[in-house]
């Protein structure tokens, strides 16, 4: 790890002023992607895909819609296909956490409610498609680390109702900002995270103590039959990621033979 920190010093540090927003695509020129790794780049729209997935049972049907909890103020609203006001949004993911999914549900960090990954504008039903006054409904995605699942509830943002609820296992959408700082954390305070501390100690003469000091990326890792060791066995079912970190203002640290398994908070590193 350490040998590519130091190739790639007084190459990228010259190019330190390169925008946040163009990491994902040094990301995919300089850290392919490798067996088990699932493409993130899709972003908002591979995480919109796995919600309208989610979003039926196991028989395709569409849960009944139900009455959640009162309403949130309404704010700022769009209009047809308009993109989602930060109004909508914060209304929405208040109407689509009930209190019992509230109570039961778990984060990446293990506190109380689910975590938040998405929320989206849904698609039109087919009938919706040339009406110009069709309800604007949104779709929010979580993920329950309670018992690893991905849950998907549709709001109708006229009527404040949920419409549709659905949960699958085993479906693992690209990974939030939080979930990547907490597999940074994760990392950073194993005994595993050493040689990542001690790159960093070699870029900045600074010590490695938060994931807030690197810029981070990743991808959502899936177990390989005979790929890993057995600790990563239920990657996939589990939530598990493999980190691209970089030194805010320096070099990308390769961290790639490092699994961050967030459900069991374990972290191994891959064989070979």
């Amino acid at each position: 790890m350490r040998k590519i920190v130091h190739r790639h010093l007084g190459k990228v540090v010259a190019g330190a002023a390169v925008a946040v927003a163009g990491t994902a695509v040094m990301v995919g020129i300089t850290l392919p992607g490798t067996a088990g790794a699932d493409d993130n780049a899709g972003g908002r729209t591979a995480s919109g895909q796995a919600a309208a997935q989610a979003g039926q049972g196991a028989d395709g049907a569409v849960a009944p819609g139900v009455v959640e909890q009162a309403p949130a103020a309404e704010g700022e609203k769009g209009k047809g296909r308009d993109p989602l006001t930060d109004d909508e949004i914060a209304r929405v993911e208040k109407i689509a956490v009930n209190p019992q999914m509230m109570n039961a549900g778990e984060d990446v960090e293990g506190e109380r409610g689910p975590e938040r990954l998405t929320v989206d504008l849904a698609d039109p039903k087919a009938g919706e498609l040339d009406d110009p006054n069709a309800p604007r409904r949104a779709t929010v995605t979580f993920y329950d680390y309670r018992d690893d699942t991905l849950v998907t509830r549709t709001v109708d943002l006229d009527s404040g109702k949920v419409v549709a609820t659905g949960s699958q296992h085993g479906v693992q959408p690209p990974l939030s900002s939080a979930e990547y700082a907490e597999a940074a954390s994760l990392l950073i305070a194993d005994p595993l995270g050493a040689d990542l501390k001690a790159d960093y100690k070699d870029a900045t003469d600074k010590e490695l103590t938060d994931p807030n000091q690197l810029l981070l990326t990743g991808a959502v890792y899936r177990a390989v039959p005979g790929g890993q060791p057995a600790v990563l066995d239920k990657c996939g079912e589990h939530r598990c990621v493999r980190l691209f970190p970089k030194v805010k203002n320096g070099p990308w640290i390769d961290a790639r033979a490092f699994v961050i398994d967030l459900s069991a908070r374990k972290v191994a590193k891959l064989a070979g």
